[in-house]
């Protein structure tokens, strides 16, 4: 994983602040940093982790044998091995995905993307024609975020570098009023600062001196039809994604750094666990990793301990305590450069730290087979009028509090829609999970915190191949009988223990609420006060906002997602004052 970092400019600039701007994405590549000036308009800056060839012949920027193109690339493209045997006379230096990624994008063009299965973003410069290509996986599980600022193009894998570029840090206020009215992120062309905005994932970028163009080159929608087409019986079905998952975890041990498991309690990772072990791989070398907070209502060990005694790998537990909070939450949001998660996110960026500490650079995950599957409590009665609510799972109550946002502020929200492009309830709400609430959402939290630490994430079932079958798959495997992610747990039964195959969708996993009405008390007032020090009177009324937290305090509600976005800004302004 890397740190990319570029500048375009339609005129000629003597200096440029790229070394700026790569210096504040060293956490993402520690392993060698540099820039390169391929002519007096265009500025590109790398930072490196070592994960395929880990010799310095596969730093970058990397340029092509004649000289012509000119990339600086983040993620991993794990076919890279197949394509290159397709890639006949092209004079390869090095044995990583990088060269392969130029390769391909120099013999195929755009056409070259169809071919990625991976996670990446990347941006190419075409030293001849004098125009750049920029382009983001499917899902954009890689980050790309651009700006334009005096009249010149910034490109970067975080927000963090365009500010230190100079681009100006303005709050994009109709995007923060529609996050605290309805507990929604932007949507995937769209950031919280103004004039900042990410690549959407699946879509290219084309610019020179004359134009500026995005387009999408990912047709989910053709892809989940084909495979509807295919008109499978169930036994096929359950053949066809068993195969896939074999294949798309194999794919994602290709590394030439040790790799180890994110491990919960759940079907997910528990499923990865037990296919990896399938694979006949050194499972008894491979560490896990699982958060506990000493609270048994949340933690997921009895679980874990079940997949740790079926395959006897590794164990190491990383603890998150109320004493940890104050500060690992000034930490993230320095990471994260825009709202995030609660607890969850907090634990999970132990748990990477832990995992950099015992010399692992590479962590698979089991993100995203929810989604596929229908695994939400949700998705069971779906109400399609809520489609543009931000769901918080396990929750009945609102999570959202728009009645403490001032009057004109809140106006500002506009309730957002998403695409139904399949006329199919169940499947345009999985389409609204993958592409702009629970997957962008996740995906941004994830990448920033494993990134904290210098650590690659890797989320094998979002292979796209496996997320185009689970949504196209009939309704009755994934719900039936009021059964959840039905066929998944089929395939489960046997390769993991059938208490973890049939375990229950477990919402929470972490004691937000009881901490923020507890031992963090103190301290949510103090982040809250300073949110209202920062936007009361503009954004949030004083005393409404007062009153909810008492409310909050003196009552047993079951999510605590609306206090947790007024921290998100008394963090903001903590860290933007700062600095």
């Amino acid at each position: 994983m890397c740190g990319i970092a570029v500048i375009f400019t339609k005129k000629r600039r003597e200096e440029a602040p790229i070394e700026a701007m790569v210096r504040s994405l060293e956490h993402r590549g520690p392993d060698h940093l540099d820039t390169v000036n391929a002519g007096n308009q265009i500025a590109l800056g790398h930072t490196r982790l070592k994960i395929l060839d880990l010799s310095d012949r596969a730093n970058q920027p990397v340029y092509s044998p004649d000289g012509r193109y000119v990339m600086v690339f983040n993620g991993e493209v794990y076919n890279y091995i197949e394509l290159r045997e397709q890639l006949i006379g092209y004079d390869f230096k090095t044995s990583s995905d990088t060269e392969v990624v130029l390769a391909a994008y120099i013999r195929w063009g755009k056409a070259a993307l169809d071919k990625f299965n991976g996670m990446f973003s990347f941006v190419v410069w075409d030293t001849e024609t004098k125009t750049l290509f920029a382009a983001r996986d499917r899902f954009g599980v890689k980050p790309l975020f651009y700006a334009f600022h005096q009249g010149d193009l910034y490109i970067a894998s975080e927000i963090k570098a365009l500010f230190e570029a100079g681009v100006p840090r303005r709050e994009n206020e109709a995007v923060w009023a529609e996050y605290l009215c309805f507990g929604t992120y932007p949507d995937p062309d769209r950031s919280f600062w103004e004039g900042i905005q990410p690549l959407a994932g699946g879509h290219y970028m084309v610019a020179d001196t004359e134009h500026f163009g995005v387009e999408r080159w990912y047709d989910f929608v053709q892809g989940v039809n084909t495979v509807k087409a295919y008109n499978w019986t169930d036994e096929q079905w359950q053949e066809q994604y068993e195969a896939l998952l074999d294949e798309t975890v194999r794919l994602r041990f290709r590394s030439d750094v040790p790799v180890g498991i994110n491990l919960s309690g759940g079907l997910d990772s528990g499923l990865l666990l037990g296919l990896i072990k399938r694979q006949n791989r050194d499972i008894g070398g491979l560490d896990a990793f699982t958060f506990i907070s000493g609270d048994a209502r949340y933690d997921e060990l009895p679980w874990v301990e079940q997949m740790i005694s079926h395959t006897q790998c590794r164990l190491t537990p990383v603890a998150l305590t109320p004493e940890d909070i104050p500060g690992l939450a000034i930490e993230v949001q320095r990471a994260q450069d825009e709202p995030f998660g609660g607890f969850p996110t907090l634990a999970y960026s132990n748990l990477f730290r832990r995992a950099h500490q015992k010399g692992i650079t590479v962590i698979l995950d089991g993100q995203g087979l929810d989604e596929q599957w229908a695994g939400y409590s949700y998705y069971r009665n779906i109400d399609p009028s809520k489609f543009h609510i931000g769901p918080v799972q396990g929750s009945i109550s609102s999570p959202v509090r728009p009645s403490v946002l001032k009057e004109d502020f809140r106006k500002m929200a506009q309730p957002r829609t998403f695409p139904r492009p399949f006329g199919d309830a169940l499947c345009d709400l999985q389409y609204r999970d993958i592409f702009y609430t629970k997957i962008p959402r996740a995906l941004r939290f994830n990448d920033r915190i494993s990134m904290m630490y210098s650590t690659e994430l890797r989320e094998p079932f979002l292979d796209y191949r496996m997320v185009e079958m689970g949504v196209a798959a009939p309704g009755r495997l994934k719900i039936r009988e009021g059964e959840q992610k039905w066929l998944l747990r089929r395939i489960g039964e046997h390769i993991i223990p059938k208490g973890v195959a049939q375990a229950p969708k477990r919402p929470v996993q972490t004691p937000q609420r009881e901490w923020l009405k507890g031992a963090l008390k103190g301290w949510a007032e103090e982040m809250i006060e300073v949110a209202l020090e920062g936007f009361g009177g503009t954004w949030l009324d004083p005393a409404l906002l007062q009153a909810e937290w008492r409310a909050y305090q003196n009552k047993e509600m079951d999510n605590s997602f609306f206090i947790w976005q007024w921290i998100n800004i008394g963090l903001w302004l903590k860290k933007k004052n700062n600095k």
